[in-house]
């Protein structure tokens, strides 16, 4: 089958192959790749993060089709369409005892400590499946980092009612944050200087060199309630400008890096709860695939599995505007 691999970190070293293609235990599956996101976790993957088995395959959001079970599997067929739940997860420690797989003490990440999906063909546990019908590729691609991130986040905290303000509105998990918070009944800030992210639910679009003061405009001064910083170091010191008296930040992404400093003072003085999320746990996702017939996606580019490494680069391109998909054929 054919593959994009890496023997070597470095995107440069990024290149197609033919590889074999996966063996399957009795409770695997083999999924035929039909369409793969592209996420900041695939660059830092193929760049910078320690990664087994060498040589390697990225890619963590996959959406696809079964094309053959092992012997004891029971909970798909082949033909069902569905997405990847992309942690690693043995059911057993406290953690996934806690509904929290995302968090699994011997688990980790597909496409760090387990091959990915930019790929032909995918091998994973039946128990890493959801099925998803009716809805288009674009959005199945888009269910197992980009959306359930964004709902995962926003499911730590009560959103209906309150003032979200989304950073990165028009990105990844961006988009999906503004649909995610106006669903769950609040009103929606969305920070972007794309405006087609109100027809995503955004109440107010407002540009990053003006945030503060159109944020303390359009709350009468009570800035907001619950902050998402999907975007990383660069907006951090705006993040927390914006935020209110016990307000919650959550943040979850790093594109533009993870290195920030602190002002305790104006973090404890407005008695403000800082809150970093990876990922969501298996049930979320279910939960996902459920209602995607409501969810919008905004996709950019769609490109082809020998053109990887343009879709890799193209996460730091200025006009981006949207997803980046590979569609595997």
């Amino acid at each position: 089958m054919k593959a994009l691999i890496f023997e070597k970190s470095g995107i440069e070293n990024l290149k197609i192959s033919d590889v074999k293609e996966p063996t399957l235990g009795p409770h695997d599956v083999l999924v035929k790749v039909k369409m793969a996101g592209v996420n900041p976790i695939d660059y830092f993957v193929v760049n910078f993060i320690p990664v087994t088995p060498m040589p390697h395959i990225p890619g963590a959001e996959i959406y696809g089709e079964v094309a053959k079970v092992g012997d004891h599997v029971k909970s798909v067929n082949i033909g069902d369409k569905v997405v990847v739940y992309n942690r690693v997860f043995d059911g057993k420690c406290d953690m996934c005892l806690q509904g929290m797989e995302q968090l699994c003490r011997n688990g980790g990440i597909i496409s760090i400590i387990t091959n990915g999906g930019f790929s032909e063909y995918f091998s994973v546990s039946e128990h890493n499946l959801v099925k998803v019908e009716g809805i288009n590729d674009e959005i199945a691609a888009s269910l197992p980092v980009a959306a359930l991130t964004a709902y995962h986040a926003l499911s730590t905290v009560q959103v209906f009612g309150k003032t979200v303000v989304v950073f990165g509105a028009s990105g990844n998990t961006g988009q999906f944050a503004v649909q995610f918070a106006k669903m769950m009944g609040g009103y929606v800030i969305a920070v972007s200087n794309k405006n087609w992210v109100k027809e995503f639910g955004a109440d107010e679009v407002v540009s990053y060199d003006k945030v503060e003061e159109k944020v303390k405009e359009l709350t009468n001064g009570r800035m907001a309630d619950i902050v998402i910083n999907s975007v990383g170091s660069s907006v951090w010191d705006k993040s927390l400008s914006v935020l209110g008296l016990n307000g919650k930040l959550l943040f979850f992404g790093g594109i533009t890096g993870s290195n920030v400093s602190l002002d305790l003072g104006a973090i404890y003085g407005k008695h403000a709860s800082l809150i970093g999320t990876t990922g969501g746990n298996r049930k979320e996702l279910v939960e996902l695939a459920s209602m995607a017939k409501k969810l919008k996606v905004k996709v950019w580019k769609v490109r082809k599995l020998e053109d990887g490494k343009e879709a890799l680069q193209d996460l730091f391109n200025k006009n981006r505007d949207g997803r980046i998909l590979i569609k595997i054929e």
